[in-house]
């Protein structure tokens, strides 16, 4: 199943897709909140990149704090998956983002990548390790949205 995973954000959301056989989590795109109008026109994009992607399921890094409480952002999130799931007519999934920006940022220090460039496209990256987390869990751990 080819899945499309996103780190949102208030300024700029992350977003990943899987192989289509669902196995391999790639970085695709950040989408800058400055570049739209409002929040419903990012939306709006997000939707398109799922359909162009030819997703079969969105996945969304759910920020929960490490004991499993929530935090403002985390509604926010939860806000914003209902708001997508409203354009986009495929199954959704949450998929816990905890420590997804830190393993990112780390995994592009280990390979090389400027910190110039590290910023560029962590958001991404981000996205595909949330995105990543959700492939390797099992069945029966997926969390639908």
């Amino acid at each position: 199943m080819k899945c499309v995973g996103i780190d949102y954000g208030l300024a700029r959301v992350g977003l990943a897709v899987s192989d289509p056989e669902g196995r391999i989590a790639f970085p695709l795109d950040t989408l800058h909140m400055s570049s739209f109008p409002d929040r419903g026109a990012m939306l709006d994009a997000i939707a398109r990149r799922i359909a162009d992607e030819g997703a079969e399921a969105v996945v969304m890094g759910l920020p929960v704090l490490a004991d499993g409480g929530v935090t403002t952002t985390t509604r926010q999130v939860v806000n914003a998956t209902r708001r997508l799931k409203r354009r986009v007519p495929l199954p959704f999934y949450y998929a816990s983002e905890l420590l997804s920006s830190e393993t990112a940022w780390s995994d592009l220090r280990d390979a090389g990548c400027p910190p110039e460039r590290r910023r560029a496209v962590l958001d991404s990256h981000a996205a595909a390790c949330v995105l990543q987390t959700f492939l390797d869990a099992s069945p029966e751990d997926r969390r639908m949205a």
